[in-house]
């Protein structure tokens, strides 16, 4: 006979003390620590622990006796359930302090490196609408919350279009407004959901794989440009008939939409980069616009999502770098190449390498755009590409940038680094924590000169991080 658990404990009266990772708050209880998400230093709460390990629990709010004076009040509907944007509760300066912290307590404590002292935090212009993309999912098993089952009310209509809910996979929460993008994701993603639901057009449903709507992305761009991109499952005549007149009424409906393209995914997965891509009407692709440089972006492209705080934070990477018109630059996990064009009039020459090779097409089509004749670039697993046989080919560079993905670099690249001894180290990063593990070991040739954060995510506990590393001696 199976062991009867325990219930897990109410939890009264507890004081949030701090902020810890993921975006959660914290308390401590005797010798337990308590992480708590939608709570703010200084909210009294009763918690009911749904996870229990030996030193740490995790626990939800079910009553607040006293709301914190550093309390914000959400702003979306959907505050709490689709899982973003968790930090709408805190006012945005407490925000900015928190990941200040962050990162100066991940270098501290990680790296274990000696530190400057951190630049103040580079802070967003707008904390509503910043993102230029946003993608929604499709479903026909809509996520209820806890407050809908308890009214006992029948759904007629189980069919959503919106974000995919936390540990609950096939389920999408129908969003009618989001703040994340500005009210163009909102007109496009509802009007999409009134025509399907009015002409019968089936969703997605993950289990069985079938249903003709299965995912939208919307890209935005700060020239005014609008990319659509459709997401089918079309598996006959007729969801291709019907897939046709869904984009013909958008057409008519929202002529702003400069890039109207459609995807047929007969796959298990939703990723579209070994899939071919249709135009509908319009152009295949849109332009960010930096300084005096055009971006190409198509619908597979990496930009950074937030156009505005990416400049700043291009800014800083330059600044970092103190080129002179003499320097031979690497420019690692280069993605499109936005970095490596945005730096190539102040170098000499800049070398660009990536894993993805669309990515380094668009990055070569990009130094074609803006008349750029000093990059070149190279498709491939980093420490496979990047090694000793490669410096020898290309020279030895004067500064490296590195903009890892947020499990930081392999170690193999580190020790080329380390190998290619150049004078500056300029590390990009999305993940103050991997960074610090690197900074670390890097720390025997290099010393840590200078640290910026830059936050790219407001409502979010995600911060990037920009560290310049100069050579000793």
């Amino acid at each position: 006979m199976a062991r009867k658990k325990k219930p897990l404990p109410l939890l009264e009266n507890i004081t949030i003390t701090g902020v810890a990772a993921e975006g959660k708050a914290i308390a401590k209880v005797d010798n337990l620590v308590v992480f708590v998400p939608y709570a703010v230093p200084g909210d009294v709460v009763d918690l009911q622990v749904r996870r229990k390990k030996h030193s740490y629990a995790e626990a939800e709010v079910v009553r607040f006796h006293h709301y914190s004076e550093n309390r914000a009040e959400p702003f979306c509907p959907h505050f709490g359930v689709c899982g973003g944007c968790k930090w709408q509760c805190l006012p945005y300066a407490e925000q900015l302090r928190y990941k200040q912290q962050q990162v100066a307590d991940n270098l501290t404590r990680i790296g274990k490196v000696e530190l400057p002292e951190v630049s103040p935090i580079l802070g967003s212009k707008h904390v509503q609408g910043y993102r230029n993309k946003l993608e929604f999912g499709f479903s026909n098993k809509k996520w209820l919350t806890f407050e809908q089952v308890a009214s006992g009310q029948k759904f007629e209509v189980m069919d959503a279009v919106g974000f995919h809910i936390p540990g609950a996979f096939d389920k999408i929460l129908d969003i009618e407004t989001c703040y994340l993008m500005d009210g163009i994701n909102n007109r496009v993603r509802n009007g999409i959901r009134a025509y399907a639901l009015s002409h019968g057009l089936s969703f997605f449903d993950l289990r069985a794989q079938t249903g003709l709507l299965r995912n939208m992305m919307l890209r935005t761009s700060d020239t005014g440009e609008v990319m659509l991109l459709l997401q089918f499952c079309i598996r006959n005549d007729a969801e291709q008939a019907q897939a046709e007149a869904l984009m013909e009424h958008l057409h008519k409906e929202f002529p702003e939409i400069s890039s109207m393209l459609w995807v047929n995914n007969l796959k298990c997965n939703d990723t579209i980069g070994d899939l071919p891509i249709h135009r509908y009407a319009g152009s295949e692709f849109i332009f960010e616009v930096m300084e005096n440089l055009r971006f190409k972006v198509g619908p597979k492209s990496f930009y950074q999502t937030n156009s505005e705080q990416a400049y700043e934070l291009y800014k800083v990477a330059r600044q970092f770098a103190g080129l002179t018109g003499q320097e031979l630059v690497y420019d690692l996990y280069t993605g499109t190449g936005t970095i490596a064009n945005f730096v190539a009039r102040q170098a000499r020459q800049v070398i660009g390498i990536e894993y993805v090779p669309e990515a380094i097409e668009d990055a070569k089509e990009n130094s074609r755009l803006n008349n750029i004749g000093n990059t070149l670039f190279y498709a491939g697993d980093m420490k496979d590409i990047l090694n000793r046989d490669f410096i020898d080919r290309h020279g030895r560079p004067d500064v490296i940038i590195t903009d890892p993905p947020r499990a930081g670099m392999h170690g193999d690249v580190v020790d080329t680094i380390l190998f290619a001894a150049p004078r500056r180290i300029v590390y990009v990063s999305c993940n103050p924590a991997t960074q610090a593990r690197d900074l670390s070991l890097l720390d025997c040739d290099y010393r840590v000169t200078a640290v910026q954060p830059v936050d790219m995510f407001p409502q979010t506990h995600h911060v990037e991080n920009v560290v310049l590393l100069e050579r000793r001696g």
